[in-house]
């Protein structure tokens, strides 16, 4: 008789673990690339647990770049997007979304790579030749921009081709469709990995001002479901705090999704870490820079009111 009250403890608490699990909302989650690092807290997130304790069930998927996020946050495919920060123009142009966190600063995720055949040798060779980048007004055109802007050749120095994801510009990269491509880290590292190529540029240093990623909800989500995206945002920061203190689970994970090997791994994480932003509020300096690629890009006229493309309402509270 004695164990009866420990036994109804244990019932309880499995019960309790039952309705928990059954309650648990389903959010759609859309990453703008499948294997890149910098939307891994996503992953990470939801396979430790950590979005279910506020929650939330996220089911992910994954796009070929910023124009298809916004595509499906526009069709409600999706009610969260993870892209860049220059996406914030499609908000401009009609988008129904809004940001809602800056998640990620510099851009480290990004490196420029080439084939080993030496038809380019260093940056200067990049004058005039053909940069493979995912979509038209994504973070990856804008940076190669920025690239050409400030060697003096102006913002079209280096021709953009938009490709679509990584694998496809690796793969448009080795047929000699383009001369470059910039693609995410992991990407870069592979590709180097199997002897195909070589990284020429990193841009750590180029742009310190920026955000180079923004969390993203669409408008009905915002006007229906504004507990829930606290709920996410609240998951996402508590899941790179988690990030930062584990370091073996995340590459675990992260290894898994990106199809890196433990070396590559642990050399993306150590690197790419230090973007992250840890409450998601929008920086004026940042949000500058963003204005001003907006029209570089040539996807606005004139810089936009940078207010109306973004709403803090439903980050932490410091």
């Amino acid at each position: 008789m004695r164990f009866q009250p420990l036994l109804g403890l244990a019932a309880g608490a499995l019960c309790a673990l039952a309705i928990g699990a059954a309650s648990a909302e389903t959010v759609r989650v859309g990453k703008a690339g499948r294997d890149a690092f910098s939307f891994v807290p996503a992953d990470v997130g939801e396979r430790t647990g950590i979005f279910k304790k506020h929650g939330l069930d996220l089911e992910i998927s994954s796009f070929g770049g910023d124009a298809r996020v916004q595509q499906a946050m526009a069709a409600d495919g999706i009610d969260i997007g993870l892209g860049s920060g220059p996406g914030l123009a499609f908000v401009v142009k009609g988008s129904p979304v809004k940001g809602i966190a800056a998640f990620a600063d510099p851009p480290l995720t990004f490196a420029l790579v080439v084939r080993n055949d030496d038809s380019i040798k260093s940056i200067e060779d990049l004058k005039g030749k053909r940069v493979g980048v995912s979509t038209v007004g994504s973070v990856t055109g804008w940076i190669v921009g920025e690239v050409s802007r400030q060697k003096g050749w102006g913002y079209e120095g280096i021709p953009l081709v938009a490709i679509g994801d990584d694998a496809t510009r690796i793969a448009s990269l080795k047929t000699k469709s383009v001369d470059g491509a910039i693609v995410n880290l992991a990407a870069a590292l592979n590709y180097v990995k199997r002897g195909e190529g070589r990284i020429l540029l990193r841009f750590g240093d180029l742009l310190k001002d920026f955000h180079v990623h923004v969390i993203y909800a669409t408008d009905k989500a915002i006007a229906s479901k504004p507990d829930t995206l606290r709920r996410f945002l609240a998951g996402w920061f508590d899941t790179v705090a988690f990030m930062r203190k584990d370091k073996a689970k995340t590459m675990e994970i992260a290894g898994e999704v990106m199809g890196t090997d433990p070396a590559i791994t642990a050399e993306i994480y150590d690197g790419m870490m230090p973007m992250f932003n840890d409450d998601g509020h929008f920086k004026p300096k940042a949000t500058a820079v963003l204005s001003r690629s907006f029209v570089d890009m040539k996807t606005l006229d004139k810089e936009p009111d940078m207010t109306a493309l973004i709403n803090e309402s439903f980050l932490p509270k410091k």
